[in-house]
């Protein structure tokens, strides 16, 4: 066959081993990702078949964007501002540890590496994957543990990415502390401006487009114009990513129409099992190759095996000490928080309206918005007490912060003159793959032994109930008999109640999808008479 058919060829058996792999990990209770490892692995040892060497850049630039951004959309907004104090702990000062710890470790079993190279390859290894934690999210963890996972693997990229870039530069030229912490604030905040500001773009274009097929394949641009635009000014192209993800995810259900969101959810849940899938599946296609190359430099399989053994050991603790204190702060802060919602609660029943300090007298406006900020933190200190992080969902985060495509994308940026960089990209595949072997396979058996499925609670009804008597009111209170001016009215209801913060993640996501498949039943049903 020519290249061109072969080329195809392989990327529809692709497209079936991806499809193949879900639907036989959902029966056999088996993470995909999992099985697409091995498929690529037993792919590569059939004789005749193509090698595969990506370039990294393809996999940071070309696959990451769009699948942080799909998630980044999911990812209810409000429960992630919540958790913003645990998430940046992790994304940030978790990643630094580690890798600094990890550099030590390095450079103690690698004669002759340094500390810098050292460090490198531990941030390469020290980020968890927003991919790999998926798995967790399908196991029924609940929310605050799955929205602090979600937020991290979607936020330490630029972090782990900064560090290994300071650490290949200390290694060449020398950097300063000054340089490294000047070029991570830039990394985040220009990202995150530029991320913003494209997400709030492509929303407003896409409101103005008619055809719903549009407004959706635009949407798949989106990533990409955020993420490039910010790697060319030296920001973090995977945060703008993020960004542009949440700001859609937070917006897009006050501004696009409700066919333009069903079609966004329909095609991006494809999109993202077959990129997923592409990631995971490339990973086994390479692992053979990287460990050839390191039989022909004679640098020993099992020893970078033992080493990746050791490291993933390592950053387990390091991640288990971390938690272990951030629940422990908690628990001292629960007091506090006590109080807090005890003063939030004074103002929100008026005793006290919080202008005593003022000169002049507010406007009407500002004590709306004072009442709102009042209602939002009053919501969210009793989100917190109502839902603690206990020591049993800890465990579940330490174990579900698995490695995936950022370490094998990021260990192959490692320059030509790294020091045995051959034995390097095993090791760093090693403990991937060795993460999503031990503790995906593992994690379905610790989420049902500490975290037992329990029915819907009586808070969990009540929000249910609230959410009832909303819509009920809101169609009341529309004026019109005109179907789709009450389910717009429903929905303004719906996204108040959102913004103040009052509904569950879980209870709000189930009422809008339904909210939004209305119109459509309706439309079906005039044209069927």
């Amino acid at each position: 066959m020519d290249p061109l058919t072969t080329t195809l060829a392989l990327a529809v058996l692709a497209v079936l081993v991806v499809v193949a792999a879900s639907a036989l990990g959902e029966r056999l209770g088996v993470a995909a990702p999992l099985l697409l490892v091995g498929a690529g692995v037993v792919a590569s040892l059939v004789p005749g078949f193509p090698s595969f060497e990506v370039e990294p850049e393809w996999v940071l630039a070309g696959l990451l964007p769009p699948l942080l951004y799909s998630a980044a959309v999911s990812v209810p907004a409000m429960d992630l501002r919540r958790e913003l104090g645990a998430v940046s702990g992790l994304s940030v000062v978790l990643v630094v540890l580690s890798s600094v710890a990890l550099g030590g470790f390095f450079a103690l079993v690698f004669p002759g590496l340094g500390l810098a190279w050292g460090v490198a390859l531990g941030a390469v290894v020290s980020p968890t994957d927003a991919v790999a934690t998926s798995i967790a999210r399908r196991l029924g963890v609940p929310a605050r543990a799955v929205t602090i996972l979600d937020g991290e693997g979607l936020l330490n990229d630029a972090t782990a990415l900064v560090v290994l870039r300071a650490a290949i530069a200390a290694a060449a030229t020398g950097v300063s502390l000054w340089g490294v912490a000047g070029r991570f604030v830039w990394a985040v905040a220009g990202a995150a401006l530029i991320g913003v500001l494209v997400g709030r773009a492509g929303l407003w274009v896409r409101s103005r487009l008619r055809e719903v097929p549009a407004t959706t394949a635009l949407s798949f641009a989106v990533p990409f114009v955020a993420a490039i635009p910010a790697e060319l000014a030296g920001a973090s192209g995977l945060v703008a990513a993020v960004l542009a993800g949440l700001t859609t995810g937070w917006r897009a259900p006050k501004v696009l129409s409700p066919g333009a969101r069903l079609s966004d959810a329909q095609n991006w849940s494809t999109v993202e099992m077959l990129l997923e899938g592409a990631v995971f599946l490339l990973m086994g296609l390479q692992l053979v190759g990287i460990v050839r190359d390191v039989q022909d430099e004679h640098a020993g399989v099992g020893t970078a095996l033992a080493i990746a053994a050791g490291a993933l050991v390592l950053t387990v603790a390091v991640r288990a000490a971390y938690v272990s204190l951030l629940l422990l702060g908690q628990r001292r802060g629960a007091g506090r928080t006590t109080e807090r919602r005890d003063t939030f609660a004074r103002l929100h029943a008026g005793e006290d309206v919080g202008h005593r300090r003022s000169r002049r007298t507010p406007t009407e406006r500002q004590l709306e918005q004072f009442r709102t900020r009042v209602a939002r933190a009053l919501a969210d200190l009793d989100h917190l007490l109502a839902h603690p992080l206990d020591a049993r969902q800890g465990t579940v985060v330490v174990w579900a912060g698995m490695r995936g495509a950022i370490t094998l994308a990021a260990a192959q940026t490692l320059p030509a003159q790294t020091p045995a960089r051959p034995l390097l990209l095993l090791v760093a595949v090693a403990v991937a793959v060795g993460s999503l072997l031990l503790q995906g396979t593992t994690l379905p058996w610790l989420v049902r032994r500490l975290l037992p499925a329990t029915p819907a609670g009586p808070a969990q009804d009540a929000q249910r109930e609230v959410v009832r008597q909303r819509l009920v009111e809101a169609a009341a209170t529309a004026g019109t008999a005109d179907p789709v001016a009450v389910l717009t009215a429903q929905r303004a209801a719906l996204l108040s109640e959102r913004d103040l913060g009052r509904l569950d993640s879980a209870v709000r996501t189930a009422a809008l999808p339904e909210l939004d498949a209305a119109p459509s039943a309706l439309e079906v049903r005039s044209r069927t008479g």
